[in-house]
């Protein structure tokens, strides 16, 4: 992009540097903060799994109880209505942050149930609320490094391209300048030395 050579535009690409630098420490310290969130995010999510995995394996455990032919079928128990959720603003993105699951209430007689069905139906239920609980830390997650990547592409603009480019901006008007003011002084110094010699020859 072609600039003009003017004190004008000098001003203009001076304004446009300080901003830039002005603006360009901010950006890094969302960015940090992003990637610290995004790193805590990941954490979480571990955490979330491994406590799932705690789960599924007591699921494992009642697994033989499950298949056995009763009155009821113990997995609608875990059916989902909707999963709460509410959002927080973190580092200037809405992330999602898990409240509870619905669960759909079957309707059973105590009495033609086995006795191991509510305590069935209690670990199943915890291991869909740990199932969504990841569900939405990996939300959370995908939601932080979108704008982790869309925050680092404009602090690279910032350093390598705008505040670089104002630079040699303004660098080569003031070498223009300068040359023009070197001109203009020796265009200035040889009329002189002509109107002296004229004034000698008078």
């Amino acid at each position: 992009m072609t600039i003009k050579l003017t004190k004008n535009e000098l001003r203009t690409q001076q304004t446009r540097f300080n901003q830039f630098q002005r603006y360009l420490p901010t950006l890094q310290l969302k960015k940090a903060m992003l990637q610290f969130e995004v790193s805590i995010a990941t954490a979480e999510i571990q955490k979330l799994v491994n406590d799932h995995d705690a789960i599924w394996a007591r699921v494992v455990d009642f697994s033989p109880l499950l298949v056995e032919k009763v009155t009821v079928n113990i997995v609608e128990y875990a059916d989902i209505l909707h999963v709460k959720k509410h959002y927080e603003n973190i580092a200037g993105v809405e992330i999602p942050i898990f409240k509870s699951v619905v669960f759909k209430e079957p309707e059973y007689f105590l009495f033609d149930t086995p006795v191991w069905t509510e305590r069935a139906t209690e670990i199943l239920r915890e291991l869909v609320i740990a199932r969504e609980k990841i569900k939405i830390a990996e939300e959370k997650k995908h939601a932080l490094e979108k704008e982790l990547r869309d925050v680092s592409i404009r602090v690279n603009l910032f350093e390598k391209v705008l505040i670089p480019r104002s630079q040699e901006n303004i660098k080569k008007i003031r070498i223009f300048l300068g040359d023009q003011q070197l001109s203009a002084v020796a265009q200035a110094k040889v009329a002189k030395r002509k109107i002296l010699l004229r004034k000698a020859e008078l």
